[in-house]
């Protein structure tokens, strides 16, 4: 069968030791820090975890310029451990998580929070405040055997030097075993499969110019610009 185009090329992500990481899928965990919950109007403990899906396209290397994007005027940071999945599974328990893992990376998922907020306060799903061109900056895998398994240590995210999110992995509300756990009563995970696991508080807007720094202890740092919107 002869294809009417060219398929998009898949999206590969790069890792501390030189090699590419097929990304398959994007999930991102929300409101996973208690005092980012509270910012953002919500209760931490009355929820259970809960989660979005980004496209894989979304996402881009350290180091990008990453254009404002359209019909918004409030585009926000949010830092974000992010683990990278290495073995497949459906309703892995969070015992049995960890050795789902390839790999961890400090990462951003950028928000058009106004648009976000409006379609939360209407009901509706959040794919033009969330799922946006760009908005899941990643930086270098950092495998297990390099890194362990972060459980804790400091997180922290600064705009054009000035500190804005400081907090540390101990305050994730739902660790990383359990978050596999939970994405995998839904979805079977597969190796590609990257899960974002939720910003501390203190998220704010940027404008052109701004270069934003992620941090996470022992891993490669997250850095990005933001340019001027995309032309046609």
């Amino acid at each position: 069968m002869t294809l009417v185009f060219e398929p998009q090329a898949s999206v590969v992500a790069a890792t501390s030791e030189g090699r590419g990481f097929p990304v398959r899928r994007v999930f991102c965990i929300g409101r996973n820090y208690a005092a980012h919950a509270r910012e953002m109007g919500r209760d931490p403990d009355r929820e259970a975890p809960f989660f979005f899906t980004k496209w894989a396209e979304t996402v881009v290397p350290t180091g990008a310029v990453v254009p404002y994007p359209s019909q918004t005027g409030d585009f926000h940071y949010e830092a974000e451990l992010v683990v990278a999945i290495g073995k497949g599974g459906r309703d892995i328990a969070s015992s049995a998580a960890l050795s789902h893992v390839y790999g961890y990376a400090t990462g951003l998922d950028m928000t058009r929070r106004d648009l976000q907020l409006e379609a939360r306060e209407k009901g509706r799903p959040w794919d033009t405040g969330k799922n946006v061109e760009q908005s899941s900056p990643l930086g270098l895998i950092h495998t297990v055997d390099a890194v362990g398994h972060p459980a804790t240590g400091r997180i922290a995210l600064s705009v054009n030097g000035e500190v804005r999110q400081d907090a540390d992995l101990a305050e994730l509300i739902w660790p990383v075993a359990d978050v596999i756990a939970y994405v995998s009563r839904f979805y079977r995970l597969e190796p590609g499969d990257l899960i974002y696991t939720g910003t501390p508080a203190g998220v704010g807007a940027v404008v052109e110019d701004d270069e934003i720094v992620v941090s996470v202890a022992g891993l490669s740092d997250c850095v990005i610009k933001v340019g001027p919107p995309l032309g046609d």
